[in-house]
């Protein structure tokens, strides 16, 4: 049986205050959310949009050690970025705050003394990593080692970067300390654990039994969890930056980031409505939904939950529409490598495009696999879709509407079959993007809400008003009506997905913002009623444009490729009597060309001073012929000749190999005679 709730609370993954948002957040958790926060304002429900920055946590910590700065000093800086890119981009937070608030670090401590109070956590001693020299306990991101896996000598004791592995700090080969470099003691010290375990029957019911609607993702990943069978975790940790654990011999303690940061949630809705806030955490009338990314499943549909069901007196999620990972241009995201698309930067590039970026998002959405954002594709979804589908028919129906009718919606005459149709499909749109949205399939959602410009297109198209202008002026008073309803309701349906386009769209058409239950009327607009000034709601996106993106991820990724060179390990040892059986010379090039259908080959013709030799090389991807001729190089004179695409190589010209795997060929730095030896 369907449940009924008076009212929505919708939470948002808080984005950690170490570093910008990129278009991986923005896909898998914040337009998603704004989507369905949008979608419910306008059917007039009571909505509430919590969001805010986690500021708590190692990384900061590092991050602040680095850069000579305190932990405040960098979530002030990061936390005002977010916060305006948010502004800037549309995303209707009816709170944005943060977890370093006076607010939060009260309701978090708060909310751990109920806990530890009822009895609901147990006290462990184990024995972990200490810094003598530094005099404290180090989380796992301040140890550093080699990674058993992949010889990695600067893995973390949580994971390693280069080959992707979790790891934990007794795996590390010889684990130093990251803040002094020294070597590490095992130490005693005591903390406070969350007895998942315990909850595991519930939740086992709640969710495999309880919540069989939720994505397969998310189902998926929490039953794997739970066959796992569940373990106490830590909600303390030994660290100076957080929230203080509020009880008698815990000083240097502090909350585990991952157990206070969901609080944020509740902190920040009780800052926004200090008298009301627990009619939107208490009462089984709210729907609480959570938007989140894959990395949060765990901590959003079993721990928060086992959190909020120990205190017991909150409501549980309805619902965690979780998303996969979006990666770009092949490569996964990651800060660590500045491989990505900072909004911060995308909104000073791309001004004014803040709907392209929404849109492109939400058409490639990682909602049930991971998926790949491209900027070629970025362009050609502008160019193809909102340019060409959407803009051009709502440009259309308003430029002759201008033309025929003095910029006024013309009466609706006699209607014919065709009429008719496209007045019944109009009807349909409201209850079939009703259905995806509810249902959080965001990109399906938007696809419908296009097919109706797809529509309105076509329905131009094969009318042909403007030939019928010659001859039949009511026949075109009916045509441009149904656009213009068209029109008016695209106005609508884009408002959730499109919310900067559909504010000049009814500019353009003078109108109000209508709300959702208007969708799929066909008489919005009255006869008579006057436009606004047609404007281009998109404009084309030029290569050049996109070609300068796609150069900034090609330093980006040169610039990483050079930071993390490594020269491959030197080979086996050899003797002098090995070296000295190698004939290495200097021979002048006298021809240089392409081997026919080889687009790695070049086929070398040399003067090696006794005569003339050929040789292939596999460098056409790095030299053209005619850069080469001319030039003197280095080769192996006395290899055994070998034949290559039927052409007989008589030895092989030395390159070095660069970072990025570029080729250079060796050559000397002042002219010598051909033949001359290499010693």
């Amino acid at each position: 049986m369907e449940k009924h709730f008076k009212r929505t609370l919708i939470t948002t993954a808080l984005p950690y205050a170490n570093g910008p948002v990129h278009i991986g957040h923005l896909a898998g958790v914040y337009v998603p959310a704004d989507i369905y926060a949008r979608y419910l304002r306008s059917k007039g429900e009571e909505v509430l949009m919590i969001g805010g920055s986690d500021e708590h946590g190692v990384p900061i910590t590092l991050r602040a050690r680095t850069e000579g700065v305190t932990p405040q000093d960098i979530v002030d800086r990061y936390h005002a970025i977010i916060k305006k890119s948010f502004e800037d981009f549309g995303i209707s937070f009816d709170i944005y705050s943060r977890t370093t608030s006076k607010i939060h670090h009260q309701v978090a401590s708060d909310f751990f003394r109920t806990l530890y109070d009822k009895g609901e956590f147990i006290e462990k001693t184990s024995e972990q990593y200490y810094d003598e020299e530094a005099k404290q306990f180090l989380a796992d991101r301040y140890i550093t080692g080699t990674c058993p896996h992949c010889g990695n000598e600067k893995a973390y004791g949580d994971q390693c970067e280069k080959c992707g592995t979790s790891l934990s700090p007794t795996e590390l080969i010889n684990p130093k300390s990251a803040l002094s470099g020294s070597a590490l003691v095992l130490k005693e010290t005591k903390h406070w654990y969350l007895p998942l375990d315990k909850w595991e029957s519930f939740l086992r019911q709640w969710i495999l039994e309880g919540h069989k609607e939720w994505k397969p993702n998310v189902y998926g990943q929490c039953k794997s969890w739970l066959d796992m069978g569940l373990q106490p975790r830590a909600v303390s940790r030994d660290l100076d930056w957080g929230i203080p654990v509020p009880v008698e011999g815990a000083e240097g303690k502090v909350l585990y980031v991952w157990f206070d940061a969901p609080i944020g949630y509740i902190s920040n809705t009780k800052e926004l409505l200090p008298d009301s806030w627990e009619k939107w955490w208490k009462d089984p009338e709210t729907k609480l939904i959570h938007f989140i990314g894959k990395d949060n499943i765990v901590f959003h549909c079993i721990v928060f939950p086992t959190m909020l069901k120990a205190e017991g007196s909150f409501i549980l999620p309805e619902n965690v529409p979780a998303n996969e990972f979006l990666n770009l241009e092949g490569d996964k995201i990651s800060t660590s490598r500045n491989w990505a698309v900072w909004l911060n930067e995308y909104l000073e590039e791309m001004p004014g495009k803040q709907d392209v970026l929404r849109y492109v998002l939400t058409a490639n959405a990682p909602e049930t696999k991971d998926n790949d954002f491209t900027w070629k594709d970025f362009q050609a979804r502008n160019n193809n879709e909102l340019v060409a589908i959407l803009g051009n028919f709502v440009n259309r129906a308003l430029v002759l509407t201008h033309k025929y009718f003095d910029n006024k919606v013309p009466a609706r005459g006699e209607l014919t079959d065709d009429d008719r149709q496209t007045l019944a499909e109009i009807q349909e749109v409201k209850a079939n993007v009703e259905r995806l949205l509810d249902s959080f399939h965001f990109r399906d959602a938007q696809r419908e809400a296009m097919n109706l410009a797809r529509l309105g297109n076509k329905y131009l198209a094969d009318m042909e008003p403007w030939k019928l202008a010659k001859t039949d002026m009511g026949r075109v008073a009916t045509i441009m009506n149904i656009a213009l309803q068209i029109t008016a309701n695209l106005s609508i349906v884009f408002g959730p997905f499109l919310p900067f386009s559909v504010k000049k769209l009814n500019q353009m058409l003078q109108i109000e913002p209508m709300p959702w239950s208007r969708l799929g009327e066909t008489d919005l607009l009255e006869t008579g009623h006057e436009l606004g000034k047609a404007e281009l709601l998109f404009e084309k996106l030029e290569d050049a444009v996109i070609e300068a993106q796609i150069q900034k991820l090609l330093d980006t990724k040169k610039a990483n490729d050079e930071a993390n060179y490594k020269a491959k390990p030197i080979r086996e040892t050899i003797t002098y009597d090995d070296f000295a059986k190698l004939d290495i010379r200097v021979g002048t090039i006298l021809e240089c060309e392409k081997v026919p259908k080889a687009d790695k080959l070049l086929r070398f013709l040399i003067d090696d001073g006794l005569e003339k030799r050929t040789i292939i090389s596999g460098i056409a991807q790095h030299y053209k012929p005619e850069e080469l001729v001319g030039k003197q190089v280095c080769f192996i004179a006395n290899l055994a000749p070998r034949k290559l695409r039927g052409i007989v190589s008589e030895g092989m010209i030395l390159s070095a190999e660069n970072v990025d795997g570029s080729l250079a060929v060796i050559m000397p730095q002042k002219e010598v005679k051909p033949g001359s030896e290499v010693k």
